[in-house]
């Protein structure tokens, strides 16, 4: 099976200047996620669950990076656009499995910070260490077990070409290679998306409701900006993770948008968060910049000394 980019719709030739670029960002996605699970595992004021659950999204976005971005950076260096049958499918299952967890911690993230906000001086009582647990591992097992199906059902399909007009083996380029009627698979599909997007996004969105609700009935302004401001880093990659994934959605069911476009807007959408979700906490949450600050003192102290 060929994946990448067919010839009518980009990398046609080696591409320097595109490597560099994906060698780049995907430096600042192992190193900026690296430094958060270093901070986070090492310091003992990092142990809250909030810092528990940004381990595994830091985690997460590496495995999503290291999944894809290598084979681009081979493609745009030596024009290796092949890949094994068994290698895209297993690639597919990585991507959309880890975006299921992704999908899932955002959503458990979003119910930390409503119990912080709506319930704080009973916060530490419901979400224990336990909970914590529960909930991660909840997470995990939906994002691992749900792509399974679809993948299944893919990997059985009969194809007629291959040579995926995308920049990676995703679900929708794959399928559209089949010969035979894929309308079963795209109902699974559309069943695992409700369970895996839909779901944890119409949660996250009664949280940020019952927040803002109970946000407004503090007297003061300064209280209401505190209260905002401990939800503002999740927030923040809540909205980037899921309008990054609209846009994407919107542009492969546009007929008028070209497929350089579309593979354009998703090579932006697949690294905006991993880059994005380490910047976005190292400067709203003062403890990581603490932590930070901490750090990079040591390492000057002992450089000197």
């Amino acid at each position: 099976m060929v994946a990448g980019i067919s010839n009518h719709c980009g990398l046609k030739n080696v591409y320097l200047e595109l490597a560099i670029f994906l060698l780049v960002v995907y430096l600042m996605i192992l190193i900026g996620n690296l430094i958060i699970l270093t901070l986070v595992a090492t310091d003992p004021k990092l142990q809250s669950a909030m810092y528990i659950f940004l381990i595994h999204l830091s985690l997460i976005d590496i495995v999503i990076s290291t999944s894809v971005l290598p084979k681009m950076i081979a493609v745009s260096l030596w024009n290796d656009v092949t890949i094994s049958y068994s290698a895209c499918f297993l690639q597919l299952y990585v991507y959309l499995s880890f975006q299921t967890i992704e999908s899932m911690l955002l959503c458990v993230m979003a119910y930390d910070r409503y119990v912080a906000i709506c319930n704080p001086l009973r916060y530490s009582s419901i979400i224990t260490k336990r909970l914590c647990g529960l909930l991660t591992t909840a997470a995990w097992a939906s994002g691992l077990s749900l792509p399974v199906f679809c993948v299944i059902f893919a990997a059985q399909l009969p194809f007629c070409s291959n040579k995926i007009n995308f920049w990676f083996c995703d679900l929708p380029p794959v399928v559209s290679l089949s010969c035979s009627d894929t309308t079963f698979l795209i109902d699974v599909a559309f069943v695992c998306a409700l369970i895996a997007i839909y779901f944890p996004f119409t949660l996250i969105i009664w949280s940020y409701f019952r927040i803002i609700v109970a946000v407004c009935k503090i007297a003061s302004s300064e209280g209401r900006m505190k209260a905002f401001s401990t939800c503002s880093a999740h927030l923040t990659v809540v909205l980037t993770f899921y309008l990054a994934h609209s846009c994407v959605y919107i542009s492969t069911k546009s007929e008028n948008v070209h497929c350089n476009v579309i593979i354009l807007i998703s090579i932006v959408n697949f690294f905006l968060t991993p880059v994005m979700n380490p910047i976005i906490y190292s400067f709203r949450k003062k403890e990581i910049k603490a932590a930070l600050g901490q750090i990079s003192f040591k390492f000057r102290f002992s450089s000197r000394a």
